[in-house]
């Protein structure tokens, strides 16, 4: 018997029902790339069109709240630092595909944490990390609670609001797996700043500044610019020029290089093909610095606000902790008119910039839209390579 034409347009319209879908109806079939690294032209491009009508300020501070809330999060639960330091690069990620103003800082934070501890093998489950951010956004909440460390407990909240917190949660973790195209390979920096260290016949204490230089890089977007090494090369030359300029000359060890040598070495000295050996130029060098020191800056001039740095000062697997199990900040000894001093010198002899590959036509973030979550996208294919990678087929 033949269906009435109202019935058959009715099969048409159910974008969820079983039957097949007209063919201008098909689910599309796309696929998606994964970005390693993007040019600071791309990251420019990028964070203009997903910042709306936010000023560079504005989200620079939103940017500093959700690294000092990972940080606060991380350290109650212990997790290490790896975990937390790919949790912001994650979060930043996040944010050159997806408009922040569709998004709650802490609820993409708190979702890059859960990726990342899936990443690292350190895995807490979701109303775990909700209990404890909980206590980090509802203080009042948390003086009332019986635990050691302050965490909140679920049961005594609105089952319905924890629920909705969790749900949203595991969206916004879906997100954030497309956006590294469910590619879980992680390599930190910090390693290399001890091997490297090391091999330069460093101080511990330079290795100690670099270390603690290369976990407040994660609070900015360097991570999604240059690899490990170039960034614990970086951590390095930074850490050499702050225990060298305008610093009374310190004595070193048998063996052990000085920090003026070491900056000289790595920006200077033609004897060593450095650059050749470890695939990064001064210039890379130098950007990271300027980074780093415009962080310091924004600390020094206002170490009271919630976008300062607080992080261990060396690669103790204790650092000191207040009575809820949040890290005791610990402040750089630099003032701001001496740092900006160092960026003036800095300029009078720095190399020219790496030539880079213009930004060009594509979108990285033309594929992903929050507005289609849960929606049937069609067939998706997840490539752990860049678009145009020689390993690319088609």
């Amino acid at each position: 018997m033949p269906r009435s034409p109202s019935s058959r347009q009715a099969i048409r319209m159910d974008p969820q029902g079983s039957r097949a879908h007209t063919p201008s109806q098909m689910p599309t079939s796309s696929s998606k790339y994964y970005h390693p690294y993007f040019s600071p032209a791309e990251l420019e491009y990028l964070s203009e069109k997903q910042r709306g009508k936010q000023s560079v300020t504005q989200e620079e501070k939103v940017r500093q709240n959700a690294c000092t809330f990972l940080e606060t999060v991380g350290a109650r639960v212990g997790f290490p630092r790896r975990t937390i330091a790919t949790a912001q690069a994650l979060y930043h990620r996040f944010h050159l595909f997806f408009p922040r103003k569709d998004f709650q800082y802490h609820d993409v934070a708190l979702a890059a944490l859960y990726v990342s501890t899936k990443e690292h093998d350190t895995l807490k489950k979701p109303r775990e990390l909700l209990a404890v951010s909980y206590s980090v956004r509802l203080p009042e909440l948390a003086a009332k609670s019986k635990h050691p460390s302050g965490e909140v407990d679920l049961d005594t909240m609105d089952q319905a609001i924890v629920e909705n917190d969790r749900q949203r949660l595991l969206a916004v973790e879906r997100l954030i797996l497309e956006t590294i195209c469910f590619n879980f390979t992680a390599r930190m920096p910090f390693p290399y700043v001890i091997k490297l260290g090391k091999q330069f016949k460093a101080s511990k204490k330079l290795i100690k500044m670099a270390w603690r230089i290369a976990i407040d890089s994660y609070r900015t977007l360097l991570p999604l610019i240059y690899p490990p090494h170039s960034m614990a090369l970086g951590s390095i030359y930074l850490a050499s020029l702050l225990l060298s300029f305008e610093q009374p000359p310190s004595a070193s060890r048998d063996g052990e290089i000085s920090s003026s040598d070491l900056a000289e070495k790595l920006t200077t000295d033609t004897s060593w093909d450095w650059e050749n050996i470890y695939h990064t130029k001064p210039a890379d060098l130098e950007d990271f610095a300027h980074t780093i020191l415009d962080l310091l800056i924004q600390y020094t001039q206002n170490p009271s606000a919630s976008t300062s740095p607080s992080t261990p000062s060396s690669p103790s697997p204790n650092p000191t902790q207040s009575k809820h199990g949040s890290q005791v900040p610990q402040t750089y000894s630099y003032k701001a008119d001496q740092l900006i001093r160092l960026k003036i010198a800095m300029r009078e002899s720095e190399h020219p910039p790496r030539r880079r590959k213009p930004l060009g036509n594509s979108d990285p973030s033309a594929l992903y839209n929050s507005e289609k979550l849960g929606q049937n996208e069609g067939t998706v294919r997840f490539l752990f390579f860049p678009l145009g990678f020689e390993g690319d087929v088609a």
